[in-house]
């Protein structure tokens, strides 16, 4: 497996299916992904393709049938049930589709939501929500509750709460698909700006074309398996290298991507 300094997931021949003998359906078959700390990578495909679900093994939410998975340096299949939830909660932030904010809560109280979970007291939780939502543009309405925010504003909330405990994987399932193009954009900017850490990686499961040039590395998917991976050609990097850093073109768009088959990177 590769470091765990450079890589936080490593995927190897990596299956998943339910059901048994004739019944049995294959989600992933023989998933290879690498994906480098630094970097906001994207799984897209269709719809039914087997991102979601590979998106979930990487997570542990679901375990995978067959093949090898590192995650930050950790085998998942080396955890016990409680101890994958501990990793899980300590280094994982999640963003969904659906905002899932809790309606009687301020958008400071959502925010600190992981900070009461692991044990912070609340005058300091909610201290640090703010804090948050005054790194995401929304210092003003840390006291409205979710209603009284718009999709866009719910969906930064929502991205406030997964990165508020500093996690070093952000798993980001159709961030987009339930927000129009310029909110969308705005979303992905905000991702870019603010997920995007040396020592962070942020995966985005989407088939939201509209947001693809935000990603460093774009892994097509289509019947379970990678199909084939575009890297941004003008980028030198990933965002966590020296390379990246001293690096001033454009991010990744369909004039200077180049498309390769497999690994090596």
């Amino acid at each position: 497996m590769k470091s765990a300094d450079e890589y936080a997931v490593v995927c190897r021949d990596v299956e998943k299916w339910f059901g048994e003998g004739d019944s049995r359906v294959h989600a992933l078959r023989g998933v290879d992904l690498e994906i480098r700390l630094g970097e906001l990578a994207m799984l897209a495909g269709p719809s039914g393709c087997g991102k979601t679900t590979l998106l979930c093994v990487i997570a542990g939410l679901l375990d995978k049938s067959a093949g090898e998975l590192a995650v930050l340096g950790e085998i998942p299949d080396q955890m016990g049930k409680q101890e994958r939830i501990l990793f899980r909660r300590r280094n994982l932030g999640f963003v969904f589709q659906q905002y899932n904010l809790l309606p009687a809560l301020t958008a400071a109280e959502n925010i600190a939501v992981p900070l009461l979970l692991a044990g912070v007291n609340r005058t300091d939780a909610v201290a640090q929500g703010g804090r948050m939502l005054a790194e995401l543009g929304l210092e003003q309405r840390a006291s409205h509750l979710p209603a009284q925010l718009s999709g866009g504003q719910q969906q930064r909330v929502a991205i406030g709460r997964a990165l508020v405990h500093k996690p070093r994987l952000l798993i980001c399932d159709e961030p987009t698909s339930a927000l129009d193009a310029a909110t969308g954009r705005s979303v992905m900017e905000l991702l870019s700006e603010v997920a995007v850490r040396p020592g962070r990686a942020v995966i985005v499961v989407t088939h939201d074309s509209r947001v693809f040039d935000f990603a460093d590395t774009i892994a097509h998917m289509d019947d379970g398996r990678i199909q084939n991976v575009d890297f941004g050609a003008s980028r030198p990097g990933p965002r966590g290298s020296p390379e990246a850093r001293s690096y001033t073109g454009s991010p990744m768009s369909p004039s200077n991507v180049t498309e390769v088959s497999g690994f090596g990177r």
